[in-house]
């Protein structure tokens, strides 16, 4: 925090993108709100912070930071009260939060449980192969569809600390982005397709080469 306080005092517009994942968020966000860096002085854009490891913080330093994911708890869907009510009754804790790891597997569960219906066994190759093209209304409010990359199409939302440890949706997708497995951005990547069908079963191929057969 004290290097990131130096750099922005240099003049320069500053933000942070933070990659820090997990639990070592809380100490993170501890320190972010001890030093009082504010959101309209240093916005931290972070791509792997959710409700629960705000649960336990004093929030109110961290309001306007953001956050990028496919699902917040905030999200105003019928399937995500469902969502929230059915966790809060399991756990018997109205107090509990829900986050995106949670809709996720929830997500991939369903799809599972939907994909060895339709194979008629738990083999593993039959499930994968039925697997493609699965879809689950998702908590997010959206249809996710399981793609043949192995990657899911899903929304996209960015959120705003609030003082309540909950994030206000300032912007999202029009609707579900098909995920890609490979960055087109990266050059040792971006010459890679991915395709899991049969027979080809191919999640690192080279694209023109892919093409040609």
């Amino acid at each position: 925090m004290a290097n990131v306080k130096k750099f922005a005092s240099e003049g320069k517009k500053t933000a942070v993108v933070s990659t820090i994942n997990g639990d070592a968020n809380v100490p993170f966000y501890k320190e972010l709100g001890n030093q009082g860096i504010k959101a309209e002085d240093i916005p931290v854009v972070a791509f792997s912070v959710g409700e629960e490891e705000l649960a336990g913080l004093d929030t109110a330093p961290l309001v306007g930071h953001l956050a990028a994911w496919n699902y917040f708890m905030s999200v105003d869907a019928p399937k995500n009260a469902e969502f929230i009510k059915q966790w809060q009754d399991f756990i018997k804790n109205p107090k509990r939060v829900t986050n995106d790891p949670m809709e996720a597997h929830y997500i991939g569960f369903k799809m599972w449980a939907q994909a060895v219906q339709q194979a008629g066994t738990t083999d593993v190759d039959a499930v994968r192969q039925a697997m493609y093209g699965q879809k689950v209304k998702a908590p997010s409010g959206f249809e996710s569809v399981m793609n043949v990359n192995h990657h899911l199409s899903k929304p996209v939302l960015i959120g705003e600390v609030q003082d309540n440890g909950q994030f206000d949706i300032v912007w999202r997708t029009e609707g579900p982005i098909v995920g890609d497995a490979w960055s087109d951005y990266i050059p040792e990547s971006k010459k890679l397709t991915a395709d899991w069908t049969y027979p080809w079963v191919c999640g690192n191929c080279e694209k023109p080469k892919y093409a040609a057969e």
